[in-house]
């Protein structure tokens, strides 16, 4: 008799982070994914929620909960993790004091943390605060999601590339290729920098091309430093992802960047997420800058795309976040 195949684990993200950063619009983005989700329960219950249904479970923990304690929030996290049936996260949502400031201001709402009175209305000081007593759950979280300068779909492309509903066992794997003027990518776990290969930029008939393009793809691939390059990065790799699996890693973000983030590291994300993919890894791909790129376009037409303080950081009280050009 074949003994009944034994559930995954039930998922169970908890989001916290900095007033204004964004954590409701973490929330919506799960619940769209399908999480139950429950904003600022008691934290005498967080345990129990995982006690009743079976669907993917989001709860969102901060500040304003009354007789917030962020030890004993640690502590229900470390219960939750060592729980059989239960796979928890924990989310830190944060942002620069200086987007913070520029989001309150617009919005001309209170800190929760600077409500007057003895503690008086100063943003900054609110902010000061709650990084103080929020510090503890940052450098326990499993993800520290930054959106400073992150619009909404590249928010939403992380959320749901890293916690949709799992249909396939194994670590989740983010190839993003990026350019090196816009800063490096905040959720990155490992950088590669391709800008010693030689460069279509400077071929015009290559120039508008992208490193999904065939020309450009051989052009790149014909550095006599290419082959032996290409080797030794997948010889990096590949022996790297068991260990992370083993050592219960959900996920991976392994960013590639070159001068303009169009041409050589979008060749090289590409074709190393087709090499992990004949391996059998679960590979998602996103290319920063041709991403950033069709996004102003179409930001220009009637149905442009919300910003992320639009659509994100404003739910809790925050201004529209900034976003860079490509």
């Amino acid at each position: 008799m074949v003994a009944p195949a034994t559930p995954p684990p039930r998922p169970f993200v908890v989001v916290t982070g900095l007033s204004g950063a964004g954590k409701a619009s973490v929330l919506n983005l799960l619940e769209d994914l399908g999480y139950e989700t429950v904003d600022n329960p008691p934290l005498s219950i967080l345990e129990s929620l995982v006690e009743d249904g079976s669907m993917p479970l989001a709860a969102g923990i901060d500040t304003r909960t009354r007789g917030f304690d962020a030890e004993q929030v640690k502590r229900a996290i470390h219960a939750l993790r060592r729980r059989p049936g239960v796979a928890a996260t924990l989310i830190f949502v944060t942002a620069e004091e200086s987007v913070l400031l520029r989001r309150y201001t617009e919005t001309r709402r209170r800190h929760p943390l600077a409500p007057g009175g003895a503690l008086g209305t100063k943003v900054a000081d609110g902010i000061a605060r709650e990084k103080a007593i929020l510090e503890p759950l940052r450098d326990e979280a499993d993800l520290v999601v930054d959106t400073s300068d992150l619009p909404l779909p590249a928010l939403r492309r992380l959320i749901e590339e890293r916690f949709r509903p799992e249909d396939s066992p194994g670590m989740s794997i983010l190839l993003q290729s990026f350019g090196y003027p816009k800063g490096l990518p905040r959720e990155a776990d490992l950088v590669f920098d391709v800008r010693f290969l030689r460069n279509p930029h400077y071929v015009p008939v290559l120039k508008p091309l992208t490193g999904k393009d065939s020309g450009v793809a051989d052009y790149v691939a014909a550095d006599p430093d290419f082959p032996a390059f290409w080797q030794r990065l997948t010889g990096f790799i590949d022996p790297l992802l068991p260990r992370y699996v083993a050592e219960g890693k959900k996920y991976l973000t392994v960013a590639i960047g070159c001068t303009g983030g169009r041409h050589r590291s979008v060749l090289v994300t590409e074709r190393l997420s087709d090499h992990l993919r004949s391996l059998g890894w679960r590979v998602d791909v996103t290319h920063r800058e041709l991403t950033a790129e069709r996004d102003r376009v179409a930001a220009a037409t009637p149905a442009a795309t919300p910003s992320l303080g639009a659509a994100v950081a404003r739910p809790e009280g925050g201004q529209e976040a900034p976003q860079r050009n490509p």
